[in-house]
């Protein structure tokens, strides 16, 4: 008996160590998994249920004077599923009645809505089956979302971004740049990156089993932030007849590029920067010309030929070297001690000249003769005062030619003639215009600027220009040879161009030898007309130049058809007043 109640007692005594055991073992276990394993295991769980969501920032817009779109964002959407969740259901489909859909049926109506691909789609569930992501298709515009989310597909989650439009297209793409896929790529888009591009926010969801997301469980970890808008000068109708215009010339004279510049003469403001051929930044691919991608008229340095010449005359009357009627006898040609020769563009026997008429008939020969009454560094110093041999400081542009000048030239005894008559220096064609601004402006440069500046998000104005302006030569320098230069229009170079009506002009042409590396000049040459009107108060300074014209095309005259257009146009889209005076004139001969 006594042993029967032992052998109990042990049994019973066995069996509650086991379950004392038993408990320690689920204790342990239980402290481990709410306590040790507590935050891992709770990541782990929340990250099969929390969705990730990037919340995009919208890019900024750039904007023309009226604020015209040339630059924009609009909305997109890409479709993304669950691979692990992509099963038959019942639903309507878009449809009215509930059936079985199958996967091959959702996709296909999926690629239909969409204009995606079914086998793209299939690939990319395949990718990996048991996955909680998978890109079905992208950059919906807003139509083709509507359209796919009216299929009511259980597994399918929208992701909403932002993509890049550019409505005025060609016209300003020179100007606006692009981007790719890896972000800004030329252009504003490029160097107003910082101002324009968006900060990217986060959010998280969570969803159920059935992939459904659950009310109410959506947590912003970083808000987004929109991108500034950049305000430019432009004035993007004027743009586009820039662009017709020396599309239609350049294609006319069989130039290989073209460019134009319209500028307010009182403020520096470009209106129009156009270039031929250009890029459209909504189809980037379509330009095999990799050089349209920015704008030549920025960023294409050349030798600027006999515009340079008004710059040499100002020069000369403001440091009272010359008057308007200073007298001196050109030859065709002239000869120098170190074996160098020039000569003007078409033979004649040696004339009475004045200075106007050196202008008026483009004398390379006459503007050396009495340009050497300055001395080098002289000359050197004004036309870097009207902005040549330096980058524009307020203009910022990609692949701007760095020009990084010394105080003095470093020139050989030839390019220091050569360099009055616009060869053997380089400049680029917003610079010409810039020494038209100045001429036009009394003598001021203001510096040549297409941005106002860039409002913030917040409202902040920032990366605005310095336009401070500069006094180049006096102001009755500038007037004399304003008035100077009516006679390129009247009897000079420009004789042959029909008369803007009502209108007195101030112009002067260029042509320019290619410099061919090693070999020197070749027959290519560069065209240009650079003028102001009206020229007793000039309101508006136009630029147009064509590189490498056809056969036949050599000459400055061929480039006047597309400066008169294009002034025609400016004078009346302002409603500038006419002339009310005549041309003034002074005698070209003594």
């Amino acid at each position: 008996m006594t042993k029967t109640i032992r052998n109990r007692r042990l049994r019973y005594s066995v069996v509650i160590i086991a379950v004392i055991a038993l408990v320690a073992v689920f204790v342990v276990r239980l402290v481990d998994i709410q306590v040790v394993q507590a935050a891992e295991l709770n990541e782990q769980s929340k990250a099969k249920r929390s969705i990730p969501v990037t919340l995009y920032g919208t890019r900024g817009s750039i904007v023309d004077r009226d604020g015209t779109a040339l630059a924009d964002s609009v909305t997109r959407y890409n479709i993304t599923t669950a691979p692990r969740l992509v099963k038959a259901f019942k639903g309507k489909l878009g449809g009215t009645r509930v059936k079985d859909v199958s996967v091959d049926v959702a996709l296909a109506a999926i690629a239909k809505a969409s204009g995606g691909d079914v086998a793209a789609m299939e690939k990319a569930i395949d990718a990996d089956p048991t996955s909680d992501f998978a890109y079905l298709v992208k950059g919906l515009d807003v139509k083709r979302y509507e359209a796919v989310r009216a299929l009511d597909v259980p597994w399918l989650y929208p992701q909403q971004q932002s993509a890049r439009t550019y409505p005025t297209g060609a016209t300003t793409g020179n100007l606006t740049g692009f981007m790719g896929t890896d972000g800004a790529q030329a252009g504003l888009e490029l160097a107003y990156n910082r101002c324009l591009a968006g900060t990217n926010g986060s959010e998280t969801y969570e969803r159920g089993e059935d992939g459904v997301q659950l009310p109410g469980s959506t947590v912003t970890t970083k808000q987004a932030k929109d991108g500034g808008t950049l305000e430019t000068t432009i004035d993007s109708d004027l743009q586009y007849m820039a662009s017709q215009d020396i599309a239609d010339a350049a294609q006319q004279i069989g130039a290989v590029s073209a460019t134009a510049t319209v500028m307010k003469a009182k403020t520096g403001e470009i209106l129009a920067v156009a270039d031929y051929p250009t890029v459209d930044p909504n189809d980037v691919d379509a330009t095999t010309d990799k050089g349209a991608y920015g704008s030549r008229a920025l960023t294409d340095s050349y030798e600027p030929g006999s515009t340079i010449k008004a710059a040499i005359a100002a020069a000369l009357i403001d440091q009272g070297k010359a008057t308007p009627t200073t007298g001196i006898s050109v030859p065709y040609s002239r000869t120098f001690p170190w074996g160098g020769t020039i000569h003007d563009s078409e033979f004649h026997a040696t004339e009475n000249l004045t200075l106007t008429g050196i202008l008026r008939d483009s004398s390379n020969v006459g503007i050396t003769e009495l340009g050497a009454q300055l001395t080098t560094q002289q000359r050197y110093d004004v036309m870097k005062k009207f902005g040549l041999f330096q980058p524009e400081p307020a203009i910022d542009y990609p692949g701007q030619p760095g020009m990084q000048y010394g105080a003095s030239p470093d020139w050989d005894q030839q390019t220091d003639i050569n360099s009055m008559f616009g060869q053997g220096i380089s400049t680029t064609a917003i610079q010409v215009a810039g020494i038209y601004q100045t001429l036009a402006n009394d003598g001021v440069r203001i510096p040549p600027h297409f941005i106002k500046g860039c409002t913030t998000a917040d409202g902040k104005t920032i990366d605005a220009p310095d336009v401070q302006p500069e006094r180049v030569v006096s102001a009755g320098a500038a007037q004399q040879v304003t008035d100077m230069l009516q006679s390129v229009v009247t009897g000079g170079t420009l004789v042959g161009m029909k008369p803007i009506s009502g209108y007195n002009i101030a112009a002067k042409t260029g042509t320019a030898e290619v410099a061919d590396g090693a070999k020197g000049y070749g027959s290519d040459r560069i065209i240009s007309v650079a003028g102001m009107a009206p020229a007793e108060d000039p309101q508006y300074v136009v630029t147009v130049t064509f590189t490498k014209p056809g056969p036949g095309h050599k000459f400055s005259s061929s480039a006047a058809p597309a400066f008169r257009t294009l002034m025609s146009q400016v004078l009346e889209k302002y409603r500038v007043a006419p002339s009310t005076t005549e041309a003034k004139t002074y005698p070209s001969t003594w």
